[in-house]
């Protein structure tokens, strides 16, 4: 997917809300997850990424600070995000656990 046309989001717009169900693309620009759910708001916020599974089962949960993320919309409005984790990288990151 090429993102250099996307907009970014305002750090305004970076609240749960908006942020969760956010496809996520790894440094290989391969989808590696998806936003489950924002812990805070603003630059200091942990975002939890389902990564792997199939259709949602079997996906582990990792967090990573919203600073490691990139969010952005495409031309048709949707919100994902671009980091320069691999998928394999986020894999190999302990669980996150409510």
């Amino acid at each position: 997917m090429d993102h250099t046309n996307h907009v970014r989001l305002a750090a305004v717009e970076l609240t749960p809300a908006v942020l969760e169900g956010a496809t996520v693309y790894g440094a290989d620009d391969h989808k590696v997850g998806k936003v489950d759910h924002v812990h805070g708001e603003g630059a200091g916020s942990t975002v939890i990424i389902d990564v792997g599974g199939f259709l949602g089962i079997g996906a582990k949960p990792v967090a990573v600070p919203l600073t490691d993320l990139d969010f952005m919309r495409d031309e048709d409005g949707d919100v994902h995000a671009v980091t320069s984790w691999t998928k394999d990288q986020l894999k190999e990151m302990p669980e996150h656990r409510h």
